[in-house]
């Protein structure tokens, strides 16, 4: 049997060292397994997805520097030229150019050979677009055709998403009714005798239910627009939030 080390040797120092250093160590594990069940580890960070909502084409997040043919041109155009008895589908004369959607445009040849930009800046009563009794299209939203012209007039598409979290009368159906429906409703010579540039028109017709069927084209309703496609869903619901508010002046 091996005789045990003088106490206060070296030998016995260092035996005594080691075990201090084991049970220092066997104590620091407890403690750490004691603690595991209270920390708190933050979760990585994902990468922000934005949601592009219904904004009515989709397409990729608007450029403010592209113009959109699907979210800003095409409703000028079925609002002021593709009106009942001019370019719209059942009409058989105007040289039988529609402007409906994109391929009625392109197949009309009025982008390639400058009839368009040329009959939007007309000084002529008798070939300007659209006609005199209709508003006529604003300098800002004839700028906006020439520059979606000069980007290569695509028919291109972007989402910006759908905010229907604080719809009002004078911020978001007032602005949707202008790029909508002015052409067809307003003017001398509004369509159906409808000027819908007032709220004391367009809530009448919200409180009868006349504009919610003709926005979402209820069956025997007049669909509204009356050619072309159906406004997007984020428009449609925003004239269908503001008529069940009960159609404020707000």
């Amino acid at each position: 049997m091996e005789t045990p080390p003088a106490a206060g040797s070296p030998q016995h120092r260092t035996e005594q060292a080691v075990t201090v250093g084991v049970v220092a160590l066997f104590a620091a594990a407890i403690l750490l397994l004691l603690m595991l069940p209270g920390c708190k580890h933050e979760p990585p960070i994902a990468p922000l997805v934005e949601d592009g909502g219904n904004g009515g084409g989709g397409g990729d997040d608007c450029d403010p520097n592209v113009v959109y043919f699907q979210q800003q041109v095409l409703p000028l155009l079925i609002s002021n030229c593709a009106v009942p008895g001019c370019h719209d589908q059942a009409t058989d004369d105007n040289d039988w150019i529609q402007i409906t959607d994109y391929n009625t445009l392109l197949n009309s040849g009025i982008i390639q050979d400058g009839d368009l930009v040329e009959a939007l800046n007309e000084d002529d009563p008798d070939k300007i677009m659209p006609p005199p009794d209709q508003p006529g299209l604003t300098d800002q939203q004839i700028d906006l055709i020439e520059l979606w012209i000069a980007q290569g007039a695509q028919n291109n598409s972007c989402s910006s998403g759908c905010d229907t979290t604080n719809v009002t009368y004078s911020g978001t159906i007032v602005p949707l009714v202008q790029q909508r429906c002015g052409g067809c409703h307003g003017g001398a010579n509004p369509q159906g005798g409808l000027n819908l540039g007032t709220h004391a028109v367009l809530s009448t017709l919200a409180l009868d239910g006349t504009l919610a069927a003709s926005v979402t084209h209820a069956p025997q309703a007049i669909p509204m627009p009356p050619s072309g496609p159906m406004l997007p869903q984020c428009d449609i619901d925003k004239f269908l939030i503001w008529i069940q508010d009960g159609a404020p002046n707000n």
